[in-house]
């Protein structure tokens, strides 16, 4: 048994972690901000259902808790899941986020490397629409 390599990125974003991680919990805003996961989404009984540059997945997060825990669990065409460690904490008035990316099994370098990339471009982009 071996780990995955793993990289963390992170953002500081100037607004308080209640409303960073009310928003991100929130599936229906996905497509706004992550693209790299969400072009559209819906809810089909207790499932989400996004619409994915790898096609139809399955998203599923955390359940609601006060620690700022936005993990979730996407669930691949081909039936795989994957895990994707995300979580939020204050820091001052404003709050920290952090996604880890895991590199897959099969993973290329430029995989790995495009996949950081797409995190940290949702990241940003997340950024930008909560401090308007």
């Amino acid at each position: 048994m071996t780990t995955f390599q793993a990289k963390y990125i992170g953002i500081s974003i100037n607004k308080p972690a209640e409303l960073v991680y009310s928003f991100v919990l929130n599936a229906e805003n996905l497509p706004k901000w992550a693209t790299g996961l969400s072009s559209s989404i819906k809810k089909a009984g207790d499932e989400w259902i996004a619409d994915s540059p790898m096609g139809k997945v399955k998203v599923r997060f955390a359940a609601q808790n006060d620690f700022g825990i936005l993990d979730h669990e996407v669930t691949l065409p081909s039936g795989e899941k994957v895990l994707n460690p995300m979580r939020v904490f204050p820091n001052n008035n404003g709050s920290e986020l952090v996604f880890t990316v895991f590199r897959l099994p099969g993973m290329t370098d430029d995989q790995y490397l495009e996949d950081t990339k797409t995190v940290a471009h949702d990241l940003t982009a997340l950024k930008e629409i909560l401090e308007k």
